[in-house]
């Protein structure tokens, strides 16, 4: 199933403020929230904002190093959960051969926030975690809670 990344948000959880990610989905009404790190959140939030601090932050060298390699991130796809963790795989395109590599979901989107490269979600995770857009809708966005340093 195509997926875009929507937004990076901050729910409040009885824990305290928990970043998360909401994915919509192409044709659908309901969305898949990713919870993740502080970091991640902000990584994702300065990709989808094309943001150049001056010095490649990790997914900034991770992108280039790729690159410098000749290869490119041609998809995300968020493939499984398993036990409450969510499962993603990123896809390169290499000189020698299209690879795909296991990788954290907030990595994965980060680096397609930074490239443009299609997300796609499988339909069981879709069905296992699909939530209704209004319950993130009202949700303080990343960069109104935290400083980009």
């Amino acid at each position: 199933m195509n997926a875009a990344i929507d937004a990076v948000r901050v729910a409040g959880t009885r824990d305290g403020p928990v970043p998360v990610v909401v994915l919509t989905v192409e044709d659908a009404e309901d969305v898949v929230p990713i919870f993740i790190g502080f970091e991640e959140a902000i990584a994702i939030a300065r990709g989808l904002d094309a943001e150049d601090i001056g010095r490649p932050l990790t997914h900034d060298l991770l992108l280039d190093v790729v690159e410098e390699l000749g290869g490119r991130v041609t998809q995300v796809v968020v493939s499984a959960v398993e036990d409450g963790t969510y499962i993603a795989d990123l896809h390169v395109a290499t000189p020698r051969d299209d690879v795909v590599v296991d990788a954290r979901p907030s990595d994965s989107l980060a680096l397609a926030a930074r490239t443009n490269a299609p997300i796609e979600i499988s339909e069981a995770v879709f069905e296992d975690s699909r939530r209704d857009a209004d319950e993130f809708a009202e949700l303080d966005d990343i960069r109104e809670v935290t400083e980009f340093a």
